[in-house]
């Protein structure tokens, strides 16, 4: 019997984890339900998985969960991947219901095609998952993507509103994320914007992924009769003009630039740089960062637009040495000594580690403001001494309950 499938796709930063971590967390409640996740990521960091293995829905030490990094899954080695996951996550007869998590920059076409001819997956959904406020803020609250996307087709091209605009016309769902951002009237012009390029799409509603686990699972067969047509045209359009296939993130001159330092962010400049070099290009930024005023903790830099959310993810492990209130035992502390071995001599394991995600015109610009951001040699120093330092960060911590 294939095992039915569900893809949750859509553009970079629209609130794709949150949503895989909701139906994740739903499904350990859920009687007879065995979720597999397969989650692919555009960059070679990961971020996404690391995410889900840290929230305690999933670990990715389970036999029941895949990750694709470093390309868009809907390429052909992506697609070679995908078939390897998909073969190893369905290994032991377990799993009743797969998850498919894309890139924020994957065409859903080729891996939609895919699926069609995988017999072990009979696809029941394909979720597009649209950024209400990224829609509202850069795309003439969805008004705009149409008309442009066409404008990019006539001129021999692709943009990404081909992205956006293909995206939610192969959905069998729409999801508008976000949706407690924008007021009512701004959702419901998104909605009607939306609404349109995909006609027999149901439209929802979205906050913090809260979305029905059983209404997922109970989602019928996905239609592909119905996007045939578009499919074809697809299909056709990059044989007759792509140099590169849609698939690939390059199509839409969308880039990918990595930040790897053991130093913390200063979290003026840090403010600084996000408040005056943050352009409408940038996409998305996210992955794990310090600040000299927050030692303890890793924090998740969250970026989607011009929308920047820190989250507090865990404890760096070089923290817990230094805690003298913990107590820890002997044996405890050379546990901990023994993981950390090898790290940093001055930072331990704090680290950061970001994957910066837009359009390559931009990139360059702002991944060189955040390099300006790391802590120097004397802000370290004076880090070490106990110093103070300006953090115009909020400092309230608001604890999100399922």
């Amino acid at each position: 019997m294939p095992i039915p499938t569900t893809v949750l796709n859509g553009f970079l930063g629209a609130g794709k984890t949150t949503l895989m971590q909701n139906l994740l967390v739903q499904a350990r409640a859920a009687e007879n339900v065995t979720l597999g996740v397969v989650v692919n990521e555009m960059s070679t960091l990961d971020v996404d998985g690391s995410v889900l293995d840290t929230s305690e829905v999933i670990s990715r030490n389970s036999p029941y969960f895949a990750s694709i990094p470093g390309g868009s899954i809907s390429s052909p080695d992506g697609l070679e991947k995908f078939a390897e996951a998909v073969k190893r996550v369905l290994s032991d007869g377990a799993v009743t219901h797969l998850l498919i998590e894309t890139s924020g920059s994957t065409h859903p076409w080729p891996l939609l095609t895919a699926i069609k001819n995988m017999e072990s997956l009979e696809l029941h959904g394909f979720l597009s998952v649209v950024d209400t406020v990224v829609l509202s803020q850069d795309h003439d609250l969805g008004r705009s993507i149409h008309p442009n996307a066409s404008a990019h087709l006539q001129a021999g091209r692709r943009g990404v509103e081909n992205l956006l605009a293909e995206q939610i016309m192969l959905a069998s769902r729409i999801l508008l994320s976000k949706s407690d951002k924008v007021t009512p009237e701004v959702l419901q012009q998104v909605a009607q914007a939306v609404h349109p390029l995909n006609p027999l799409a149901d439209v929802f509603a979205m906050q913090w992924g809260n979305v029905s686990l059983e209404q997922i699972l109970a989602l019928p067969k996905y239609d592909f009769d119905r996007v045939a047509t578009l499919g074809a045209e697809l299909t056709e359009w990059e044989a007759e003009h792509g140099n590169t296939p849609m698939a690939q993130p390059e199509s839409y001159e969308i880039g990918t630039r990595l930040l790897r330092d053991p130093r913390p962010f200063h979290p003026q400049r840090l403010w600084d740089v996000y408040n005056k070099f943050l352009g409408i290009g940038i996409y998305r930024s996210k992955g794990f960062f310090w600040l000299p005023t927050r030692d303890s903790l890793v924090l998740l830099w969250n970026q989607t637009g011009g929308n920047v959310g820190l989250e507090i993810v865990n404890y760096w492990r070089i923290s817990t040495l230094e805690d003298e209130s913990l107590n820890l035992s002997d044996w405890e502390r050379e546990a901990m000594e023994a993981k950390l071995q090898g790290q940093h001599s001055d930072f331990g394991d704090r680290r950061c580690q970001m994957t910066v995600i837009g359009d390559n015109a931009e990139l360059d610009d702002f991944v060189d403001a955040l390099n300006t951001c790391f802590c120097t040699d004397e802000e370290i120093e004076a880090w070490k001494q106990g110093a103070a330092f300006e953090d115009p960060w909020p400092k309230t911590v608001a604890t999100l309950t399922g």
